[in-house]
């Protein structure tokens, strides 16, 4: 089985780590394949990197030149997972979904933490279109940004590590989300201040991908996910568009 694992910002250290977590948790026999897309932001923070990014997914998966079972878009809270369904017929899993779903087995009410709470909004907005609002209880920010999760990783996790607890305490949280790819590998130190179980959104979508190619199940195709019409496409990709460059 080979598994896409694709980044939504261009930090190629980022990358390598949301890989790393998603090898840790696949079973023997599964191939994970970490992809940077090749144009967009650097980290992915609002909605004009977020709708970029969706775009610069597609364009990695696409360009990916071997056969592959199942894609994972990494980013948490981000547009473009409907755009990659309609593309593929291989099951196509988005962290913030397989997290949020994930945490409902293990407890009455989840919470999300995520980077800056501008990103908040989006993540409140990913939920509800999944249906997954309901058992909800918060969705709060560290104050920390994408970038400072590797660059500040210190000051990062103890942010993240505080506003959990503070899920917990205040919002009546039973379950912590993780609300950022870049957070893989900080579940520990979450479990250990707060006493919960922690959710790591990559490592969730691993599972669900595995589960869903061994059940054979497939993106349905008949209506919502249907394969886009063949049409014409003006000028695309743009003509100044090179590998790594917008």
């Amino acid at each position: 089985m080979r598994i896409l694992v694709v980044n939504v910002n261009t930090t190629a250290s980022m990358t390598e780590s949301i890989g790393a977590q998603a090898a840790s948790v696949a079973s023997p026999g599964t191939e994970i394949v970490p992809l940077t897309p090749p144009f967009g932001a650097e980290s992915v923070e609002g909605n004009y990197e977020s709708y970029l990014a969706a775009i610069a997914v597609m364009e990695a998966v696409r360009a990916y030149p071997h056969p592959f079972d199942a894609v994972i878009q990494a980013g948490y809270g981000e547009h473009g997972r409907e755009g990659l369904q309609e593309l593929l017929d291989v099951p196509v899993v988005d962290i913030t979904e397989a997290a949020a779903s994930t945490a409902q087995f293990l407890g009455h009410r989840y919470s999300v933490v995520t980077t800056l709470d501008r990103a908040v909004p989006l993540i409140e907005d990913r939920l509800k279109l999944a249906g997954l609002t309901d058992r909800c209880a918060s969705v709060r920010a560290s104050g920390m940004s994408v970038l400072e999760l590797e660059s500040n990783e210190e000051a990062a996790v103890e942010a993240i590590v505080e506003q959990a607890a503070l899920a917990v305490e205040q919002d009546k949280a039973e379950v912590i989300c993780l609300g950022c790819g870049g957070m893989a590998g900080l579940t520990e130190q979450v479990v250990k201040r707060t006493g919960v179980p922690v959710v790591d959104g990559v490592a969730a979508a691993v599972t669900i991908a595995e589960s869903l190619v061994r059940l054979g199940l497939t993106t349905s195709k008949v209506r919502t996910y249907a394969t886009p019409r063949p049409k014409k496409i003006r000028n695309w990709p743009p003509a100044n568009l090179t590998d790594g460059e917008a």
